[in-house]
């Protein structure tokens, strides 16, 4: 630049090309095409109101005089929190949950929520953080530190043995489940906390809907996100590309070009639970552009333009999930009139679905070789962890906790635990399974609290040990194997997550083994994604030739007839049990759930091959307008295909309907 202006003069030259051009730079105020503040929502006397929940919760479990592990751990943390303005968050996520228990639905935590006893004493998780103790709820007394209840260190308070009150001869509670606070907020307390909870999946948009109560109309919005090119779906547009124009290239080069196209962003979504929260007084265009799904201008649903993690670090993103869990647990306490929250979780019965059969009183010859009761238990029912229930018979609720945390993380039970139980070097109550088992266990051995929470964090992220770590582990005594299961791990999930996980679990195998038909028309109503009503409702020996059929083409299955297997499974379990179905009457069969009529199970309509929600429900809706004259006046009425109806007529499910209104006389001969 100064040899183009030379013609100035070698002093001009210099002022017109540094002098000024630095000044006019210094002029200029330095802005952000994002904004960089945050701006939480404001709820008023949010510190106040959750200390109180919180209290009032604590005193009406423990009595008016707190025990010391009790205040000082509520204490600790609602300092921290309320100290780094985290109070609002926790008051939102107890009302989210407040209102769907109200509205008789369960809310699952997920994360490490259940890690904050706040988080427990203002009702937005049931995991009790606090270490397996004692207490009575009628006269207060409380045990945290007998012989017996510390030797259920690091393992969950229901599975110590029932004992009544020594001062008024209650049976006492049992509680806790030994997680640090520290794996939620950081070992300082000030990391922003998430909250995640697990809504029913027909709850969802209810909640969703609320937080617009909360904060007021037109101050909450989905989260968007933005979809990227596949790598699939770029070698599509590659190879379509070459084959319109007629230019032949290698497949090779093909999938080198397509890697360029690779994350090129493609389209605009939304997150499944995600909801943005404005405060008052702002403007989210200050934040994002909005849009509506498909640019449909009808639906009242406004998402966020920009992915919601460009703009998390300025706003506060809700995480409000649908799940099936909850669905199923109301469906089995509105068939039963069961509490769940009253089942115990040191049921044996149920405990023993986990080792074997003989809760079901089957044996596995019945069951096509399979051993176990877990079937269509959540987080228990999959080849993968049953396997990892028959390497670790599991006896406690602790150890299903243990086999849940194994089963989420990466390297920490394939060439692990497994390897290391197998070897004898450890069992699984002493095996690495989550992320708060590290600091736990290396705070007992005497390692300094930072340095043991730094070491969870570092293996956790599968970063693995410094050598200053593997220095203070070996001063603390612990053991090479278990130093060597920490280099191997590469992702960690957290205790609270799989607590909160195995309890939900927990109560669905309740009404497995107390209960069966309401558990079967539950599991087949919500979880089952590939029921088939000609497979597996015409009797045990049709369903175990379709079976057989299925093992002998179990390469060639396709994705859905992988599906229809596994609830082949359990139907047969269901039959072994001595239950069956009932065929279904298109008068009074509901659209997507079973019903127990007479000790049988009706399907639902939804069941039938090729009949989808939709129709299934336009049927229910044609049925209540009185009986239907022939097969053609029922097509017509419930807007089915002919390919449907023959179907149902083959079931014989429309009974002795003519297959036209037209009279004949042959009718009468």
């Amino acid at each position: 630049m100064l040899e183009e202006f030379k013609y100035l003069g070698r002093e001009k030259a210099r002022e017109v090309v540094i002098t000024n051009t630095n000044k006019i730079a210094d002029m200029i105020e330095r802005i952000s095409p994002v904004r960089p503040d945050k701006c939480p929502p404001i709820i008023e006397n949010s510190d106040k109101d959750l200390r109180q929940i919180c209290y009032d919760k604590a005193h009406s479990m423990y009595g008016p005089d707190l025990p010391e592990p009790v205040s000082s751990r509520l204490e600790r943390e609602l300092n921290s929190i309320i100290g780094n303005g985290f109070a609002v968050m926790y008051i939102i996520a107890q009302k989210l949950v407040w209102k769907s228990n109200e509205d008789g639905y369960l809310v699952g935590s997920r994360g490490s929520v259940g890690s904050s006893f706040v988080a427990t004493m203002s009702g937005i998780t049931e995991v009790n953080p606090l270490a397996a103790h004692y207490y009575c709820d009628k006269c207060f007394y409380s045990d945290f530190d007998s012989e017996l209840v510390k030797s259920y260190a690091g393992k969950s308070g229901c599975d110590m043995p029932d004992k009544l009150c020594p001062n008024c001869g209650e049976m006492l509670k049992k509680d806790g489940h030994e997680i640090p606070f520290e794996t939620f907020l950081g070992f300082y307390g000030d990391k922003e906390p998430d909250i995640d909870l697990n809504f029913s999946g027909e709850y969802q948009n209810h909640a969703h809907d609320y937080t617009e109560v909360i904060f007021g109309a037109g101050q909450t919005f989905r989260a968007g996100t933005i979809g990227t090119l596949a790598e699939k779906t770029a070698f599509g547009y590659v190879y379509k590309y070459f084959e319109e124009k007629e230019i032949h290239k290698r497949r090779a080069e093909m999938e080198r070009i397509s890697q360029g196209c690779v994350g090129v962003r493609r389209t605009t979504g939304q997150h499944p639970g995600g909801i943005v929260v404005l405060p008052i007084g702002e403007e989210i265009y200050s934040f994002t552009p909005v849009q509506r799904p498909a640019n449909d201008m009808t639906t009242q649903t406004i998402t966020t333009h920009f992915d919601y993690h460009s703009i998390d670090h300025n706003l506060l993103k809700l995480d409000i999930l649908g799940h099936d869990d909850p669905t199923m647990i109301r469906m089995l306490e509105d068939l039963t009139g069961i509490d769940a929250k009253t089942i115990r979780f040191d049921d044996e019965k149920v405990l023993s679905l986990f080792k074997d059969l003989s809760a079901l009183k089957i044996s596995k010859e019945d069951l096509d070789g399979c051993d176990l009761g877990s079937l269509g238990v959540p987080e228990f029912g999959t080849d993968f962890v049953m396997q990892m229930l028959r390497d670790t018979k599991p006896k406690t609720f602790s150890d299903l906790v243990r086999i849940s945390g194994l089963s989420h993380g990466t390297d920490v039970w394939l060439n692990n635990a497994q390897y290391f139980i197998a070897q004898g070097n450890c069992e699984l109550s002493t095996a690495i399974c989550t992320r708060d088992d590290i600091m736990t266990f290396l705070i007992h051995a005497g390692v300094e609290k930072g340095l043991a929470f730094k070491i969870m964090e570092s293996v956790r992220k599968g970063k693995g040990l410094q050598e200053n770590m593997e220095v203070a582990m070996r001063e603390a005594g612990v053991p090479e194997w278990y130093m060597e299961s920490c280099k191997r791990i590469k992702y960690m999930f957290p205790k609270a997550h799989a607590a909160a996980y195995v309890m939900m679990a927990f109560r669905i195998a309740y009404f497995k083994v107390y209960y069966p038909l309401a558990y079967y028309a539950a599991f087949f109503s919500i979880r089952a994604s590939s029921f088939n009503y000609e497979l597996m409702c015409l009797g045990r020996e049709r369903l175990e030739y379709h079976i057989a059929d299925y093992k002998k083409r179990s390469n060639e299955l396709t994705a859905k007839e992988q599906d229809t297997l596994k609830d082949m499974k359990l139907v047969l379990e269901m039959y072994a049990r001595g239950y069956d179905f009932m065929p279904i009457d298109i008068y009074s069969a509901k659209a997507r759930y079973f019903q127990i009529i007479d000790g049988k199970l009706m399907p639902s309509l939804s069941t039938i091959d090729g009949l989808g929600d939709k129709a299934a429900d336009g049927v229910v809706e044609a049925a209540k307008n009185g009986k239907f004259l022939s097969r053609e006046d029922f097509k017509q009425r419930c807007k089915v295909s002919s390919t449907v109806a023959d179907l149902m007529a083959e079931l014989g499910l429309l009974g002795d309907l003519p297959i036209s209104n037209q009279m004949s006389l042959m009718d009468f001969l």
